[in-house]
């Protein structure tokens, strides 16, 4: 079984290699609270933690929405700063140092810090119904959980800064067909796709996933030359892995191979 981080929170092990993690707020749109916070940050810890967790799917209960963003009541509270944590900012995930592969399973909309939340993932799968947008600058805001900068790196600039500006909203199709959303789910079946796409992933080698994904976590913050050394490093790490022999020997012996993250 597996234990509960809060009661708004909520994980599960839809597979052995597999975490899906909810935001379980559905009366509220799945806002963000202290709670929410607190849960998704022991979310990422637990993920962490455990070397049979590969892939984490986060999502929002209800199908209505993935995530509003934060929540009005503790904004209107003042209490913004409490949904702030030291080690993941926002909601305790926008800045999280992670290593697993997070696929954000949106179902309904992510606006605003929601909407920020699926751009902290590595991928996002979304059900045909959903919508995306940052409409902060219509409250005199910014989104600065990480939405305008990541929004800027996964669109065309020039449709990026109409989002950004206008705080409009972008529906699924639109967003498949600009490269945001990988795969597109119907109404209410966003974590079913999600957990065939983690399947998927979860035939390859986990280090080997890991590694690569942090070097193209990283691919826009340094030099060609600096993301080379980088490579060559992990690469020389993931060497002295057990799945790095492992890998061959299965081609050779044309079976499956048998991963153990180690």
């Amino acid at each position: 079984m597996v234990p509960q981080l809060n009661c708004a929170v909520l994980v599960d092990r839809p597979s052995a290699h597999i975490l899906l993690v909810t935001i379980d707020r559905p009366d509220v749109h799945n806002a963000v609270n202290r709670e929410v916070a607190e849960g998704l940050a022991r979310a990422v810890q637990m993920s962490e933690a455990d070397p049979d967790i590969w892939v984490v799917i986060l999502t929002g209960a209800g199908g209505r929405a993935f995530c509003a963003g934060a929540d009005l009541n503790e904004v209107a509270a003042g209490n913004l700063d409490r949904l702030f944590l030291p080690n993941g900012g926002f909601a305790g995930f926008v800045h999280a140092v992670r290593t697993r592969v997070w696929i954000a399973a949106v179902d309904g909309f992510a606006l605003a810090g929601g909407f920020e939340i699926a751009l902290a993932c590595d991928l996002i799968v979304a059900a045909e119904n959903s919508t995306f947008g940052l409409p902060e600058v219509k409250r005199g805001l910014i989104a600065s959980a990480g939405g305008v900068y990541r929004l800027s790196r996964l669109l065309p600039r020039n449709v990026a800064n109409e989002l950004i500006a206008t705080g409009a909203r972008l529906d699924c199709a639109r967003a498949h067909s600009l490269g945001l959303v990988n795969h597109v789910a119907c109404s209410g079946e966003a974590v079913d796709r999600a957990i065939r796409l983690s399947l998927v992933i979860c035939e390859n080698a986990p280090l080997a996933v890991q590694e690569s994904l942090k070097i193209a976590r990283s691919s826009l913050d340094h030099t060609d030359y600096e993301l080379a050394q980088l490579s060559n490093e992990r690469q020389t790490w993931i060497m002295k892995t057990h799945d790095f022999a492992e890998g061959p020997r299965a081609f050779l012996e044309k079976r499956k191979p048998n991963w153990t993250g180690t």
